[in-house]
């Protein structure tokens, strides 16, 4: 892979940007700290403000690392204020392989915003970054993550019973994949 490094994407409605601290307030108030929205995720959602500003930190500390890959969604129309979170959580050298993460504020669920993003994220990865495969997986009880995994052309590969687990529990995992080929 050929590591660039978490650059600045931009689509029709979205730009997708490196993380800065003082954004822990609207990832605070526009979804970390919301229970619906990390229903079916592997943190529970943040307590405190403080928490936020803990992992933002974080982040942006790992932004001199060219193969960490994490992006803040923000809306055009609405600035540059956050409104949801994609990343790369897994990485695979030997296979060329990445496994996307995302969640957006629930007041932006089922407007495209997230399958906006996910589809740029993977342009990139395919285009500069040379990934041979993009991955990810949802619980079967959040249908609404496989329909954005649908819309960018991940192919279904098959629900891997008890393999997983979420702020639910331990739960069944739905794989959807793109190769570079296949694009």
């Amino acid at each position: 892979m050929n590591h660039c490094g978490t650059q600045k994407l931009e689509t029709d409605r979205l730009i997708l940007r490196r993380y800065v601290i003082e954004d822990a307030v609207a990832m605070y108030n526009n979804w970390a700290s919301d229970k619906e929205v990390t229903k079916y995720l592997m943190w529970q959602p943040h307590p405190s403000l403080e928490i936020s500003r803990k992992v933002t930190a974080a982040w942006v500390n790992q932004y001199s690392d060219k193969s960490f890959y994490h992006w803040a969604i923000a809306l055009k129309e609405n600035g540059d204020e956050p409104i949801g979170d994609i990343a790369v959580v897994n990485m695979n050298e030997e296979t060329s392989a990445v496994h996307i993460g995302y969640c957006i504020g629930r007041a932006w669920w089922h407007n495209g915003i997230t399958s906006e993003a996910l589809e740029a994220v993977m342009d990139y990865l395919f285009d500069e970054v040379n990934v041979n495969r993009i991955e990810s997986r949802h619980d079967p009880r959040n249908p609404n993550s496989g329909k954005v995994m649908q819309k960018c052309n991940m192919k279904y590969e098959g629900t891997l019973r008890s393999s997983d687990w979420n702020n639910q529990g331990i739960c069944d995992a739905c794989y959807y994949a793109l190769l570079k080929s296949e694009r």
